[in-house]
C-alpha cells in the first residue's frame, strides 16, 4: 500500500489531540517529521509517536525530498504563509482552521493550489458528525425543500482559551471566538445549505471579560496563557448574513458570556421541513408535515459512533491525495468563509452592513 508521507508543522494541543493520534491509527499515512519553534515540544511528540525527525524551522521541513504533504497546526497568522510556500514546492497541504486571517490571504492559498495542482484542504471536522451526514442526505433527497433561514452558534461559559497568548492577540489570531469557533458552525450550516454565495454581512462584537480571570469552563485550559500578554480581540460576536439565493443566517459565537450552559447549535428552516441540533442533548430534531398535520421526530442516530470527526477529515484528505476521491472541501469555500468573518469585523467597526 502506498503511504502518504506527511510532515506536521506545529506541535501544540490541536496537533497532539486531534492530528497525531489520528495519524497513528491510519495505515495509509506516515508522519515522517514534526516541526515546532519550541523544539522540546516537537521532540516530546516525536518520541511519543515514533517520528524519526524533528525541526525548529518550517522552511527546513519544506526542503525535505521524501515528503508528500504538510499538515499545518500553527497559530492562525502562519497558515497562509506556510501553505503557499508548501504548495509552491509541489506539496499537498492540510491546514487547521481558520483558513487565514484575511480573505486576500485565503485567495492567495486558493491560487497557489490552482497553480500547483496539489490538494489544499482545511479542517472542517463538523461535516463528519453522524447527524451531519444523515441530515445532508435528507436535504439532498429534497425532504427539506427550500432552506431559506438558518441560525447557528457556539456559546462557551467563561471559557477564554490561552488568555494573553496567541489566541487573544489579534495580530496572531485574527480575532476571538468568531474566527476561533465561528468557522466550525458557519461552515456546517453553509455545507448543509449547499454552500450558497454570501452577498452581505452585518455584525456586532464585544470585549467585556478581558479583565476577568473567573472561569468555570474546561475550554479555558486550552492554549498557553501569558499573564503579561495581550487581549485585543472580542469575546462575543453576533451577526447576520444574506445570500445570493435570498436565504439568511443568524450567528452567535462567544468565549465568556453569563449563560446557563455551553453549547453548539444549528437550526435550519425549510419549506418542507425544519431541523435543529444542539450539543447539550446531542439529538437531531426534524419537524415536518405529513397527512395534513405537523410531525416531530428524532432519528435514532448515535452521534458518538464511527470514526472520530477530526480523524475522519484527515482520512478523507488522504483518500483525495492517494486515490483521487472527490473532495468534500474546495478552497473557494475557504475564501467565502473568511470573507464572512472579515465582513463581520468590518461591520462591527463601522456600524454598517458590508456588501461582498
Amino acid at each position: 500500500m502506498k503511504k502518504l508521507r506527511v510532515a506536521l508543522i506545529g506541535a501544540g494541543g490541536i496537533a497532539r489531540g486531534a492530528h497525531m493520534g489520528s495519524y497513528s491509527r491510519m495505515d495509509n499515512v506516515e508522519v515522517v517529521a514534526i516541526c515546532d519553534i519550541k523544539p522540546e515540544k516537537a521532540r516530546a511528540m516525536a518520541e511519543e509517536f515514533h517520528v524519526p525527525r524533528v525541526f525548529e524551522n518550517y522552511k527546513d521541513v519544506l526542503k525535505l525530498p521524501d515528503i508528500d504533504a504538510v499538515d499545518i497546526c500553527t497559530p492562525n497568522y502562519l497558515h497562509p504563509i506556510i501553505a503557499v510556500e508548501a504548495l509552491e514546492r509541489d506539496l499537498h497541504v492540510f491546514c487547521e482552521k481558520p483558513d487565514a486571517m484575511t480573505a486576500a490571504d485565503a485567495e492567495r492559498m486558493k491560487e497557489a493550489a490552482c497553480r500547483s495542482g496539489k490538494v489544499l484542504m482545511v479542517m472542517r471536522n463538523n461535516r463528519y458528525m453522524q447527524i451531519s451526514s444523515y441530515l445532508k442526505k435528507y436535504i439532498e433527497a429534497g425532504k427539506m425543500g427550500e432552506i431559506y433561514a438558518v441560525r447557528c452558534g457556539w456559546q462557551r461559559r467563561r471559557g477564554i482559551p490561552g488568555k494573553g497568548g496567541w489566541f487573544t492577540t489579534k495580530a496572531q489570531s485574527g480575532g476571538g471566538p468568531l474566527i476561533d469557533l465561528g468557522v466550525h458552525m458557519i461552515d456546517l450550516t453553509l455545507w448543509l445549505m449547499g454552500n450558497p454565495k454570501p452577498v452581505a454581512v452585518s455584525g456586532c462584537t464585544y470585549c467585556k471579560f478581558a479583565d476577568s480571570d473567573v472561569s468555570d469552563s474546561v475550554n479555558s485550559k486550552f492554549g498557553e496563557k501569558n499573564a503579561d500578554g495581550t487581549f485585543d480581540v472580542e469575546d462575543l460576536a453576533m451577526g447576520f448574513i444574506r445570500f445570493e439565493n435570498g436565504a439568511c443566517m443568524q450567528i452567535e459565537f462567544s468565549w465568556a458570556p453569563n449563560i446557563e450552559k455551553e453549547q453548539r447549535f444549528f437550526e435550519l428552516r425549510g419549506t418542507k421541513s425544519g431541523a435543529c441540533w444542539n450539543s447539550v442533548t446531542d439529538k437531531l430534531g426534524i419537524y415536518t408535515e405529513e397527512f395534513g398535520r405537523t410531525v416531530d421526530f428524532m432519528p435514532n442516530i448515535d452521534n458518538s459512533a464511527g470514526i472520530q470527526i477530526h480523524e475522519a477529515n484527515l482520512r478523507h484528505f488522504a483518500d483525495v491525495v492517494l486515490n483521487g476521491a472527490e473532495p468534500m472541501f474546495v478552497p473557494q469555500q475557504g475564501v467565502d468563509m473568511v470573507k464572512i468573518l472579515e465582513a463581520v469585523y468590518e461591520s462591527a467597526e463601522t456600524g454598517r452592513e458590508v456588501f461582498l
